[in-house]
């Protein structure tokens, strides 16, 4: 407990406050995969519980923190790059703001447990991203083609993929640049080997899985969201950050174009035949999970439960597409896994929404049908490319829609937000 004259010692309570929520704000900026609502009850919340009130106004990279406590007030503007690599720290923060919140910790305690996540080294070895980006990949690619060519093909580009992603943690002028850099090598090197006729499918479809690690479909969700929930500043802004990133991707598939001189009509998306077994495409989802972790460190005991959201969200999502179509099969699912996280996050015990959403999330696929729009029409596929567009615009919102509706039916009676 702080001692001294009351004036020093209300002065010096504040700043301890302001500094501690500046922290946390900053940290949850940078995995704010869910967008600003979240942000501003975790820290409102705590500041209650450290007998403080926090005002927060969020955007996608920047936020500021309005706090008042010991008859004072301040403001803290932080700034953090949103980005959802480092899982494990939202494992281990949300049992810690529980506590807080709750009122078990006064602010030197919960600062220095604060300290010890945002220091805590990685749960894996730098080589254990690599192998899940290629794993997070080739689980992925039953999606696009059935086929074991796709499958193989993705191994190899996503093998060269995770290279410059692990170089890219150790480079940070690569960082900048990375999904344009990622997106030339995979364009060139499917076309120059894996796509030289158009037996084993489009150029599109091989590339696609190797680049769905970095396929913004995260960020046009909670775009959607953060505008369905009235974040319209956020929401807007993310969106253009998303659209920046396929684009991105959309010029280094165009530029292996131009660099190997393959005509622009190469890019066809063309789908070869299946070839793959049931019990392929059904263990390809243990892949696809077990890559989840490892690429965005997610802590190893979450698997299991992990992998049961991944299975009802694909059957959901088959079943009712049967039934209602592909919008439908889309919304209904989103529905279900947003329930079904929202449900389960309640416990304190149990991991955060953000990751129980995850590779759900990504089994609905949402970003890649951008690419695949972007890439047909500069094709000359004029008719395709704008399908695929608008399709994408309408899962999307599906999907946002969903994710929201769910969430909403799970909430504890008389919660909001």
């Amino acid at each position: 407990m702080t001692e001294g004259p009351p004036d020093v010692v209300r002065e010096t309570g504040h700043d301890d406050l302001a500094g501690f929520l500046g922290r946390l704000t900053r940290l949850m900026l940078g995995s704010s995969g869910e967008g600003a609502e979240q942000i501003e009850g975790a820290v409102t919340a705590v500041a209650r519980g450290l007998g403080g009130t926090a005002t927060l106004a969020v955007l996608p990279d920047a936020a500021t923190v309005a706090v008042t406590s010991h008859g004072r007030s301040s403001t803290v503007v932080v700034r953090a790059f949103p980005e959802v690599f480092r899982m494990d720290r939202m494992a281990a923060l949300k049992p810690f703001l529980h506590e807080v919140a709750a009122g078990r910790l006064d602010v030197a305690q919960a600062d220095r447990r604060l300290t010890a996540i945002t220091s805590s080294p990685l749960p894996y070895p730098w080589w254990a991203k690599l192998i899940g980006i290629v794993l997070f990949s080739v689980g992925f690619a039953p999606l696009m083609q059935p086929t074991w060519y796709e499958v193989g093909s993705t191994a190899v580009l996503a093998t060269v993929a995770a290279c410059l992603v692990v170089a890219a943690d150790r480079l940070p002028r690569l960082a900048k640049v990375l999904p344009l850099v990622v997106a030339v090598t995979v364009s060139v090197l499917t076309l120059e080997v894996f796509a030289r006729t158009g037996a084993h499918g489009g150029p599109v479809l091989l590339m696609l899985p190797a680049l769905f690690f970095f396929v913004p479909g995260d960020y046009l969700s909670a775009a959607a969201a953060e505008l369905a929930a009235g974040y319209l500043t956020t929401g807007a802004i993310r969106l253009v950050y998303a659209v920046a990133l396929l684009v991105q991707l959309f010029v280094g598939v165009v530029l292996g174009l131009v660099i190997t001189g393959r005509p622009r009509e190469a890019l066809f998306d063309v789908a070869a035949q299946g070839d793959l077994p049931r019990w392929a495409l059904f263990l390809g989802w243990i892949v696809f999970t077990v890559g989840t972790l490892l690429a965005f460190a997610v802590p190893a005991g979450m698997f299991g439960r992990l992998l049961v959201l991944v299975y009802v969200t694909v059957g959901v999502q088959s079943g009712f597409t049967v039934l209602l179509g592909n919008l439908g099969g889309t919304f209904a699912a989103a529905v279900v896994l947003g329930a079904a996280t929202t449900w389960l996050a309640r416990r304190p015990d149990q991991p955060p929404r953000i990751i129980l959403v995850l590779p759900g999330f990504f089994t609905l696929t949402v970003g890649s049908l951008g690419m695949r729009g972007l890439t047909a029409l500069a094709g000359g596929d004029t008719v395709e490319g704008f399908r695929d567009l608008t399709e994408l615009v309408t899962l999307v919102t599906a999907i946002a829609a969903g994710l929201l509706v769910g969430a909403v039916a799970a909430q504890r009676p008389g919660r909001a937000g």
